[in-house]
């Protein structure tokens, strides 16, 4: 079930575009800190979505909130890298995830914008929904404080291996947050069944871009 008063927000336009012809490269600022993203199009996970935008806005913004300084966060759908960028610069322990064909314009964003920084190294890791978790991702070694997925659900047929990932990862003591536009009937039953595994909470919307925010929790039983 679904509880609380969202917050409704904008998603400020902080990033100056730049054209080229075959990669784009976005310049964004967030944490005092300028980024620039380098997006391919050739791939979906190749580009900045607007639920990235809204996630990276809302944990600048509420730092005090979810304090990300030295707590270890795990991204599922990294994409471009933007959100994982933002979580490093906030201190985290980063490990950002997503299918082969994406991990190579993200591991170069990632260290691009992270490499001169005095703050954890990340790590990018492939991790196919709902495949091979155990192996890569065993238990007994891997406990993340936040698990961050931003646009994870769009027309795609991975969902039941999706909220198969997430709880997997989501432990007691994990804090989801997942930011995702809401334009399909099966975006909102994907919302259902996440309300009804998790206690599911809608932080902010972000009416102008059908962006909602949530966090989620493990159920005490």
């Amino acid at each position: 079930s679904l509880t609380g008063s969202p917050v409704t927000l904008k998603i400020l336009q902080n990033w100056v575009p730049r054209v080229s012809h075959y990669f784009d490269k976005e310049h964004y600022t967030y944490v005092g800190h300028q980024i620039v993203i380098q997006e391919s199009i050739e791939h979906f996970g190749a580009v900045v979505w607007p639920g990235a935008l809204a996630l990276s806005q809302y944990l600048e913004s509420n730092q005090e909130q979810f304090n990300l300084k030295d707590k270890k966060v795990l991204e599922i759908g990294a994409g471009t890298g933007l959100l994982s960028i933002v979580a490093c610069i906030l201190g985290a322990h980063v490990t950002a995830t997503d299918l082969p064909e994406v991990l190579e314009n993200l591991s170069y964003n990632i260290s691009r914008n992270t490499q001169n920084l005095n703050m954890h190294k990340p790590e990018v890791r492939k991790l196919v929904w709902g495949e091979g978790l155990n192996e890569d991702f065993p238990v007994s070694n891997y406990h993340y404080d936040f698990i961050l997925a931003t646009d994870v659900v769009y027309h795609h047929g991975a969902l039941d291996p999706l909220l198969a990932t997430m709880v997997y990862f989501c432990k007691p003591g994990t804090v989801l947050l997942w930011a995702n536009k809401f334009r399909f009937s099966t975006d909102y039953e994907f919302l259902e069944k996440v309300s009804n595994i998790f206690n599911t909470t809608i932080l902010a919307e972000f009416p102008e871009s059908n962006v909602k925010l949530l966090k989620a929790t493990v159920r005490k039983n």
